[in-house]
């Protein structure tokens, strides 16, 4: 079907039914009464000190109020009995009273997402003051005469967090007043914290704190001990700024006296938060308070630097929180004492979800299917799976196409006439290669025999070239042959290559003999700054007369067809088709166009779009479920009609076979008792654990490994796993991230953010003995909440389950819930995944009351751990009750210098036996050689390990998460770093091993030695229960009952393989060399 320009005339004036990305109206989400599935727990509380708490004085001086666990309290000044004023399953923080001490402002999520509240006192009447659904506020301040609030309106950029502007509403909480900014962010790429605003009680000066470091990307755990921040006063007058407090250490939490002569605010001192009182006359700074908690100039405060604190009415003292307590300064006298209070109160928490993972089925069904494309003509589906390419024939079993045995095949294009198949093969000595194969499958033929790191290959349509893109080598793969990246022509006849541009990626060709690739460009290469629109650009065969076609601010790919007359796009991981008209300028594309047809036609996300030859229907592939829609009936139909091919396969678990016994060890078993065994036995059948003990009797075929004198304990568990798997289409056959963290112990690994495509191919790779690597899995990737190309937008329930839905089926065990701004959003998030059966681990992105109400909604487990480094008992007895695991990658710690740069400081990292095997020289000595060197004090990974054993101790199971920091090493500085905040060697060793199985629903298979359980096991020289630093100190390392020898994973006793020499080997042949 063509599309006229008389068509499109048509469209514009008379709407399409269903052009909406939302199929079905959404119902109704209430924060404080969520449509959960999921069962209650009513924590009863019995408090006398809490976390992070913000603290308020009524102008008459006879009341505190405050914020508690998301209740707002109020106490006599004196202290007492807490009387709740605002509390429920929303989450309320900041309150702020009004200046005539009738009503008090306070942030709440109750309408969804966090906004301006007031309640009055005397009525107990609530008011909704800002009505924002994106760009939320905190951190409410009173104007001095009582009739304006000014809060924190915070903007993203394309990182999740960002930065504030301050701005201004009037108090009676018009719905249709949108407020208006008093202090701009300095640009719109800016990141750094800007916010914690306050008014002169004259209220002719704003007060606010802005980040004072150069440029504007947030760096985590900048030096405090240099100014990080500083406090600024604006004229509401003559609008001029100037900077009242600042320098070495810092400044934040501006705090204005009633008098107008003085400032309130803190200040590090070698590395300590203090109370400061800045003479506003005369400068003179005097420090009153020497032991606060630590504030958090050194990472994300979004929701303020340090909890509100309060003069008294008469500018005699000061009311703040720290400790736990609420304290009072007597300013004359110096005195501090505590305001004594008691809340006695309850909290709902929801049970998270949670599943049973089989780790290691003796078969299974592979998910993540890439590339797949229908024949020109005909029902044949060709796709990858397993490193191979296949074809599925209409209902017959996919069958291999090639009868290649080296390396692996990627990338295959249908010939336009459907008889030849070209495709990519990467061999990591060989690199990729350029080949094609009749249809009917058999021995391929090389077209380019030139080495390179090339992907996205396409034909034209008259069959003569092939058009791929080339990237520049790196360490994962190989840097060689990566010199002039960008996109090339090849002909097919005689292997020629010829470069078209470096710009762009997604190459492709389109009508009128143009060739057209994907672009985005930014201006700024700081992380989370992607200002950029991604590009459909078009240029002759030699990379001239560039026309850009269309535009768009978070599509990932565009996609234009043979024809010219659609473009395909990828926004919000889903597929839209819009119609392309000719009318000499760039068409902007969007998930909600409305200018000219643009529909989204995939269900529940997709990858690889495919034109057909004919271009009459588009197709993609989401898991293993290939789906087609056709193009015009779907762009302009009342419904979008799919016809989905499934091209699943079952393959078989790679499993050795027979009997292994280990003998003379030491058994550290992390069965429930923590039972060690010495001088025992281990019998291993195939991959399972077939006996353990003491004294057993060895079968006469068993293979045996003498251990004598070594100890054993399980295979550790990385619950927090970033690590590379594969780079753009390419997935190495030897990566030496994934080797290394096998070499050093870790069996599994759980990435909890990653390509999709990515990840879950070297999942199955491995899980078919395809790769060497610990066991993978992970969320895909996240569900993420900031306006970026990784965009996941959650409007309502049906929404968050077909991203549930998407990650399910590509391999996903769980679902990384990042930073939706809004709480309903998050709550949806986490319903879906109960509902599709996923877990859901989340990040609060260092903001201490996300991550509180992410336990109360029912999250599996807290990513990262909690920004405030002194938990006290409310956190103890709320999360306590909860089923909400804590994995706190103390390698990078929020609030000072981390576990890894503790562990660079003090050891010689380069030189490590294992690592240094596996790890290039370019990757490991940059980042370790020359080392941070600080006060113990600075180190912050002992405090936040400190609180994490508070929490082991109530019943929270803990993990480590080495975060993909240093290769396999990372998890031994988790343990360390464990230690160095008090935990037993035992208590460490369970958080590496049957913690996280336990959280990650594996523990019927890891975790622990035990009968019937997975024969991973880390073989060590030293005992460390007896010295806990000697963790990494392994002899052997055993996967799936096969035994490696860990210097450099040859294998032993089960068998001979052995690795080929990396790249950085002496011993690796060249690129291009012909193999014996």
């Amino acid at each position: 079907m063509k599309i006229s320009l008389l068509m499109i005339s048509v469209l514009l004036f008379f709407p399409l039914k269903s052009l909406s990305t939302q199929e079905s109206v959404a119902k109704v989400w209430s924060v404080n009464a969520p449509d959960f599935t999921a069962s209650t727990t009513a924590v009863d509380l019995d408090l006398d000190e809490g976390t992070w708490m913000s603290v308020d004085v009524s102008p008459d001086g006879q009341h505190i109020v405050f914020d508690l666990l998301g209740n707002i309290y109020l106490i006599p000044v004196t202290g007492g009995d807490a009387e709740l004023l605002v509390g429920d399953h929303s989450w309320d923080i900041q309150p702020r009273f009004s200046p005539d001490g009738r009503h008090v402002a306070f942030t709440s999520d109750r309408d969804g997402g966090d906004n301006i509240w007031t309640i009055a006192l005397e009525s107990q009447q609530l008011k909704q003051i800002t009505f924002e659904d994106f760009r939320l506020l905190n951190s409410p301040v009173w104007s001095a005469d009582g009739q304006y609030i000014a809060a924190r309106k915070h903007f993203t950029t394309s990182r999740s967090l960002g930065t504030g502007e301050i701005w201004l509403y009037h108090a009676s909480g018009l719905a249709d007043t949108p407020g208006v900014p008093i202090i701009k962010k300095p640009g719109p790429n800016y990141q750094k914290e800007l916010g914690e605003p306050a008014f002169s009680p004259d209220g002719k000066h704003l007060y606010y704190t802005q980040n004072a470091t150069a440029g504007d990307m947030f760096i985590y755990h900048q030096d405090s001990n240099k100014q990080v921040f500083n406090i600024k006063a604006f004229n509401l007058i003559n609008r001029e700024t100037h900077v009242v407090a600042g320098g070495p250490g810092g400044a934040v939490r501006p705090t204005p006296s009633p008098d107008g002569k003085s400032l309130a605010y803190i200040k590090r001192v070698e590395s300590i938060s203090k109370l400061h009182i800045k003479a506003l006359d005369s400068g003179i700074d005097t420090i009153v308070v020497n032991d606060l908690d630590p504030d958090m100039q050194e990472t994300w405060a979004i929701n303020g630097v340090y909890p509100n604190i309060a003069w008294l009415p008469d500018a005699s003292g000061l009311i703040y929180w720290a400790g736990g307590k609420i304290r009072a300064i007597d300013l004359a006298s110096g005195n501090i004492k505590t305001i004594p209070f008691r809340v006695q109160d309850s909290r709902t928490i929801y049970s998270p979800p949670n599943r049973h993972v089989d780790v290691s089925p003796e078969q299974f069904e592979t998910r993540m299917v890439r590339f797949a494309s229908r024949s020109p003509a005909g029902s044949t589906v060709l796709f990858e799976s397993l490193g191979k390419l296949w074809v599925k024939r209409g209902n017959e079993e996919p069958q291999r196409l090639t009868k290649d045995k080296d390396g692996f095949e990627y990338s295959p294009v249908w010939s336009p006439d459907g008889k030849t198949i070209y495709f990519l093969n990467w061999q990591d000595d060989q690199l990729s290669s350029i080949r094609s194969v009749p249809k009917r499958g058999g021995k391929s033929n090389t077209i380019s025999r030139e080495p390179g790191h090339y992907s996205s290959l396409t034909v034209s349509t008259d069959n003569r070239s092939l058009l791929l893109m080339k990237r520049k080598g790196s360490a994962l793969t190989s840097p060689h042959w990566g010199a002039r990246p960008g996109i090339y022509l090849i002909a097919i006849k005689s292997g020629e290559m010829s470069f078209v541009t470096n710009r762009g990626f997604n190459p492709h060709f389109g009508p009128d003999d143009r060739l057209f690739i994907n672009e985005r460009t930014r201006s700024t290469s700081d992380r989370g700054s992607d200002d950029a629109k991604t590009k459909l650009l078009s240029m002759n065969r030699s990379g001239f007369d560039v026309r850009e076609e269309a535009a768009s601010n978070l599509a990932r790919v565009m996609l234009v067809s043979p024809d010219g007359q659609y473009i395909a796009h990828q926004q919000g991981f889903d597929v839209h088709i819009a119609a392309r008209p000719m009318t000499g300028q760039a068409l902007d594309l969007g998930p909600k166009m409305t200018t000219l047809p643009d529909r989204r036609v995939s269900q529940s996300g997709g990858l690889y779009m495919h034109w057909s030859h004919d271009s009459h229907s588009i197709s993609w592939s989401i898991g293993p479920e290939y789906v087609t829609v056709d193009a015009a009936d779907a762009l302009f139909g009342d419904e979008v009609t799919r016809t989905t091919v499934s091209l699943s396969m079952v393959a078989a678990t790679s499993t050795p076979q027979g009997v292994t016994a280990i003998t003379g060890a030491r058994l550290i078993t992390m069965n429930d008792n923590r039972e060690v065994i010495d001088n025992a036995t281990i019998l291993i059948k195939d991959n399972r654990i077939l006996s353990v003990g003491t004294n057993l009797a060895i079968p006469r075929e068993a293979k045996v490994f003498d251990a004598q004198g070594k100890t054993i304990m399980p295979g550790m568990i990385d619950a927090h796993a970033h690590g590379p798997y594969g780079r753009g289409n390419i997935v190495p056959e030897q990566n030496y991230n994934a080797l290394a963290h096998l070499a050093l112990g870790v069996t599994t690994v759980h990435n909890p953010s990653s390509s999709a495509a990515q990840v879950f191919a070297a999942a199955e790779y491995q899980r078919a003995g395809k790769i060497l690597a610990p066991r993978i899995f992970s969320t895909g990737d996240v569900v993420y909440g900031a306006k970026s190309v990784g965009f996941a937008p959650v409007s309502n329930i049906e929404d968050a389950l077909r991203h549930i839905r998407r990650l399910k089926a590509q391999g996903a065990i769980s679902i990384k819930n990042y930073n939706q701004p809004r709480r309903e959003q998050r709550q949806q998030v986490i319903e879906a995944a109960r509902k599709e059966g996923m877990l859901v681990v989340a990040e609060g992105g260092s903001l201490y009351h996300m991550d509180m109400n992410l336990i109360a909604d029912g999250s599996t487990g807290i990513e990262h751990n909690i920004p405030a480094l002194n938990l006290y008992n409310d956190v103890i007895q709320f999360w306590g009750a909860s089923q909400t695991g804590y994995t706190p990658t103390l390698v990078v710690v929020y609030g000072g210098l981390t576990s890894e740069d503790y562990h660079y400081a003090e050891t010689d990292v380069w030189k490590h036996p294992i690592l240094s095997k596996f790890v290039p020289p370019t990757v490991l000595q940059p980042r370790s050689v020359r080392r941070i060197k600080a006060p113990e004090r600075d180190y912050r990974d002992d405090d936040a390990a400190r609180a994490a054993k508070r929490l082991l101790e109530a019943g929270i199971v803990v993990n480590t998460g080495a975060h993909g920091q240093r290769e396999g090493l990372a998890t031994h500085w988790e343990m360390w770093s464990f230690a160095r905040g008090g935990m037993s060697a035992m208590q460490v060793l369970s958080l590496a091993t049957i913690n996280p199985a336990k959280h990650l629903g594996m523990a019927n298979d890891l975790g622990s030695i035990e009968v019937g359980k997975l024969a991973d096991l880390v073989i060590m020289n030293s005992n460390p229960l007896e010295n806990i630093r000697m963790t990494d100190d392994i002899s052997h390392v055993m996967l799936n009952g096969r035994l490696y020898r860990a210097t450099d994973l040859s294998e032993e006793v089960t068998g001979t393989d052995k690795l080929e020499p990396f790249w950085f080997s002496e011993q690796h042949p060249s690129p291009g060399s012909t193999k014996d």
